[in-house]
């Protein structure tokens, strides 16, 4: 059992409470009035990124082996994150069968590690960012059929381009549980809602590699802001997006947008070369193709930068993506009965201890 006798930390409501926080069988146990006089520790739910490629110095598809797994959840465990999807760009065949045959043998001894986020190939040749254009495709329903029977449960989000595919092929992902997610995408506002009203459920990194707002062609992010059940992820590092640009995204979209990294590492070899520069990462003809970011510098971002106030950008951080992945019920927050799953700040932000499964590490 661990006590967290004088805890501050921010109901849903965004009020801050003064706690005791006891902790049983790697759930929390109760949540009580403190009369500790014992010193504050500033608690809040672990984080939860939803599309990541590497840390640790392994990019996950360069290097696509159950060891770079766990380097990869080991770094991102010490850096708060307590739950990720990790993600694969466009590549080719034999790549993402490898990654998804890692992915299977390793879930039985996974921590942290929630499934894969398949970001290709099956996306818009016209807004590939830094995506490798020779494996882009348009998908098939039977080649979505055995790619999900292959991965036999661990892809749990996959990015597509829904103006240039089959309603059966969206229509099969959503039935199998799969969180589709409108992105590397060159729809029309009419295409892009009809894709959110047919249940697509999120949109990868908004304003990245889709099209625009034009006061005559509103695009993909009209669509989304227009919506009242579509979400969106957004990458506040300051490279990707002008931060007024995120602190306007979030006055109209509210508790629909979540953060992520979309996180690389340095890379030489492969289709992806990550070479980093000036605090995010670039292939080597200069195109933007990752972040450094870490979910806790995002939050960070969103506070100094954007006039998010903390407790909404912890929840951008961690309650917001745990609803997309239906896992609002046992994660993402900290009630009685969750996960214990909590980081300890300081007064600053910056990470003390990591709790995990209810164990300190």
């Amino acid at each position: 059992m661990l006590n967290i006798p004088n805890a501050k930390f921010y109901t849903n409501d965004g009020l801050q409470e003064r706690k005791s926080i006891t902790i049983s069988n790697g759930k929390i146990n109760s949540i009580e009035k403190s009369n500790s006089d014992a010193p504050e520790e500033f608690v809040v739910p672990g984080l939860i990124d939803l599309q990541i490629y590497g840390a640790g110095g392994k990019l996950f598809s360069a290097e696509p082996t159950v060891e770079s797994l766990k380097i990869i959840e080991d770094d991102l465990l010490k850096k708060g994150t307590t739950g990720f999807l990790a993600c694969m760009a466009t590549n080719s065949p034999e790549v993402f069968s490898a990654c998804i045959a890692s992915a299977k043998e390793y879930r039985s001894s996974s921590r942290n590690l929630l499934g894969l986020h398949l970001e290709g190939p099956f996306l818009n040749p016209k807004r590939l960012g830094a995506h490798v254009p020779e494996f882009v495709k348009k998908a098939s329903l039977d080649e979505i059929k055995a790619l999900l029977d292959f991965g036999d449960g661990v892809i749990k989000m996959m990015t597509i381009a829904p103006e240039i595919h089959d309603d059966a092929v969206i229509q099969y992902l959503l039935d199998h549980d799969v969180v589709v997610s409108l992105g590397h995408s060159n729809a029309t506002f009419a295409e892009a809602t009809e894709a959110y009203n047919k249940g697509i459920q999120t949109t990868t990194h908004l304003f990245n590699a889709m099209s625009p707002i034009h006061h005559r062609e509103p695009g993909i992010p009209t669509a989304f802001f227009n919506h009242d059940q579509a979400m969106a992820s957004i990458i506040v590092d300051g490279k990707h997006l002008d931060f007024e640009v995120v602190k306007l995204a979030h006055k109209l979209a509210g508790d629909r947008l979540f953060l992520i990294t979309d996180a690389v590492t340095s890379c030489t070899t492969g289709p992806y070369q990550h070479i980093e520069k000036d605090d995010k990462f670039v292939m080597p003809d200069g195109t933007l193709s990752g972040s450094s970011l870490t979910m806790l510098q995002a939050i960070k971002n969103c506070v100094s930068y954007c006039g998010i106030n903390l407790a909404e950008a912890i929840k951008m951080a961690s309650q917001y993506p745990a609803k997309l992945m239906g896992m609002e019920n046992f994660t993402g927050k900290i009630e009685a009965g969750c996960h214990a799953d909590l980081l300890l700040l300081d007064e600053h932000l910056n990470l003390k201890n990591v709790i995990f499964k209810g164990d300190l590490l």
